[in-house]
């Protein structure tokens, strides 16, 4: 007899082993129909898998995580099977799930062209509409091997080579094709009813640039239409809001090959940078932090002692002088040591706060570049907080709380919460990072935070609070860090005097808020399209005439407002009018001010809001208060005017 515990808790028992499939066909039809998969004793297996023994188990169906995840790649799968179906020649290599969605990559004699992606897509929903079954087998290492090369898939019998001998693997079969993969997998093709081929690349085999470059064919699969629908609709979005786009259209920045993953930030993209600098210096005075800066290179010594030469080697940049081998510093955290050890500190001083705008440098791979969101360069809103081990949790509190402030000045209201905890290769002792997992997860509780626990995703020398938020389009963009380490600054030899009168290593909170400028400003501009908030926006407004008799009077006016604080252009070209508010609205400028005759002799500007708003004829002063107050708001958009 086997009994089989479901998550309601109620047991079912059976004669036989029972199969997942024919567990779920005894609940109802509705789950028999539904079953994609099953969690046994929490690994997952197919609906095919024999339960031999009293187990725990729930049934996959599409509305889980892990549902959308085997459709994924399993349609993976489909897609290789209809390659291979269209195009024998062509030798399959890997292909897993990734972000929405999935890759495979192929090796053929030539290039695939968007007319093969057509014909590709429409044989897997040929072959799907089949609903042949996909099963699953074991095979011992060097048969497989042998499998694979008798059928010219030299690739394949590489990858299941590299796998150690006398070990067996398994193999999943649909019609006549036949893949490596550790499963599980959908019961049959003809689940998977809802994907689409999105794009062509090239991929070096196995990511090294010195081997065979593949053709990479992306997709993305769903478990409903309306959810493909809405993600389609949002990458349509995506495209129109591509920073990188409108970093060029708005002359704020650009890159070249010279500089790969470094920044060339222009007047106006500069102007949005001290913007967001600025206004995350007031918030370092604000709560408490003093501003320090730390050099750019430090000996390779101190690295070794930090643990980031062992850990971090192949992403940090280096340099040699004089006999001495130097890294450009990935990240502040040592630096922040050395001025914290520069002086006798006791425990009256705790919590001692460092803020820095420190840029840093990490050796990135070429291929993960990307725009303003993933460079080599960048500079941090980066802070340090030494405390004692008491006051971890008010710390990791008041952080929260002011994060949350900055990200809906910015306007981000949607947070998400994750704790990473320690992964495997790291530093300091279990019982350190118990303490600091608990003091993360007590801290949120403590201010009302739901979170998710990320099993691993901790940096080497600490866990931490991962803080992300979400866009005008839904995509979620993790910015914020708080971790909790015990280790660095003992390792490096910081001390303080305890009220004991003996000698402490100090806890060492690292705290970003916005993170890398460059990424978070990328992210602004992508989750407004470019049409930044009032107090953001490069230029303000803009004063134009519609005659060379009003010249005089709008550069008055542009003059009036730029003593006031605000950035304005005045545009008195001999042009049509039309022309000159079309220009300006491309740019995205919050106000375009009008001044005629009429105007001029009134002592007011037409105003024109972003948007189209016409707020009509408003006098000087009136508009200079109506700009302090969206400034002071931080209103998101030019407001109408109100009656």
């Amino acid at each position: 007899m086997v009994n089989v515990t479901l998550p309601d808790g109620s047991v079912r028992q059976f004669a036989e082993p029972p199969s997942v499939a024919e567990v779920a066909r005894s609940i109802g039809p509705g789950l028999a129909k539904a079953a994609l998969a099953g969690r046994l004793d929490g690994k997952l297996v197919d609906t095919s898998a024999r339960i031999g023994r009293d187990a725990e188990l729930a049934i996959v169906t599409e509305k889980d995580a892990d549902g959308l995840e085997i459709i994924r790649h399993s349609t993976a799968h489909l897609l290789a099977y209809a390659v291979k179906d269209l195009f024998p020649d062509a030798q399959v290599t890997i292909g897993p799930v990734i972000e929405n969605g999935f890759y495979y990559d192929f090796a053929y004699k030539r290039p695939f062209t968007p007319e093969d992606l057509e014909r590709i897509e429409a044989r897997m929903r040929e072959l799907a509409s089949r609903d042949e079954p996909v099963s699953r087998e074991v095979w011992d290492r060097d048969d497989a091997v042998k499998f694979f090369e008798s059928i010219g898939e030299k690739y394949k019998a590489e990858i299941i080579g590299a796998i150690p001998a006398g070990e067996q693997l398994s193999l999943y079969r649909e019609g006549d094709f036949v893949d490596l993969c550790r499963g599980p997998h959908v019961p049959s093709t003809g689940r998977l009813k809802v994907f689409k081929l999105m794009k062509l690349a090239g991929a070096y085999w196995r990511g090294d640039s010195r081997n065979e470059m593949l053709q990479r064919i992306y997709g993305t699969a769903w478990a409903s239409q309306k959810d493909q629908d809405a993600h389609l609709h949002m990458l349509e979005e995506a495209e129109k809001r591509d920073h990188r786009r409108l970093g060029k259209d708005l002359d704020l920045f650009h890159m070249q090959e010279e500089a790969p993953g470094l920044v060339f930030w222009h007047p106006k993209g500069w102007t949005i940078w001290q913007q967001v600098e600025q206004y995350m210096r007031q918030v370092y005075r604000d709560s408490g932090y003093q501003e320090v800066k730390g050099p750019q290179i430090l000996d390779r010594s101190l690295w070794e002692r930090t643990g980031h030469w062992q850990n971090y080697r192949e992403q940090m940049f280096t340099t040699e002088s004089e006999n001495r081998f130097y890294a450009l510093k990935p990240m502040n955290c040592p630096g922040h040591v050395q001025i914290f050890k520069s002086d006798l500190r006791s425990y009256r001083d705790l919590p001692l706060r460092y803020g820095e705008f420190g840029q840093c440098h990490r050796n990135e791979p070429s291929g993960a570049l990307h725009g303003i969101m993933r460079v080599r360069g960048f500079t941090q809103d980066d802070g340090h907080v030494f405390c004692e081990e008491r006051d971890i949790l008010s710390e990791c509190s008041d952080f929260t709380a002011t994060l949350q402030r900055v990200y809906a000045d910015f306007g981000f209201t949607e947070i998400i919460y994750k704790i990473a905890t320690r992964p495997d290769k790291r530093v300091g002792a279990d019982d350190l990072w118990d303490k600091a997992e608990h003091a993360l997860m007590e801290s949120l509780r403590g201010s009302g935070c739901e979170f998710e626990v990320s099993p691993g995703e901790g940096a080497f020398y600490g866990p931490k609070i991962e803080y992300s938020l979400k866009d005008a389009i839904g995509r979620v963009w993790q910015c914020g860090t708080m971790q909790v380490d015990f280790n660095t600054a003992e390792r490096l030899g910081a001390e303080y005097v305890a009220e004991d009168n003996s000698r402490r290593h100090p806890v060492m909170l690292h705290r970003a808020i916005v993170g890398s400028l460059e990424r978070f400003i990328g992210i602004l501009i992508e989750n407004h399209a470019g049409a930044l908030p009032m107090w953001l926006a490069p230029t303000q407004a803009v004063v134009m005439n519609i005659t060379e008799h009003q010249a005089e009077y709008a550069d008055g006016v542009a003059q009036a407002l730029k003593k006031q604080g605000f950035r304005v252009e005045s545009d008195l070209r001999n042009e049509k009018i039309n022309y000159k508010i079309r220009q300006f609205s491309l740019r995205k400028v919050p106000y375009i001010l009008v001044v005629g005759d009429k105007e001029r002799q009134a002592g007011t500007v037409a105003v024109r809001a972003r948007g189209g708003l016409d707020l009509g004829a408003i006098p000087v002063e009136a508009f200079i208060e109506r700009l302090s107050d969206d400034i002071s708001a931080r209103r998101a958009a030019p407001q109408p005017t109100t009656a």
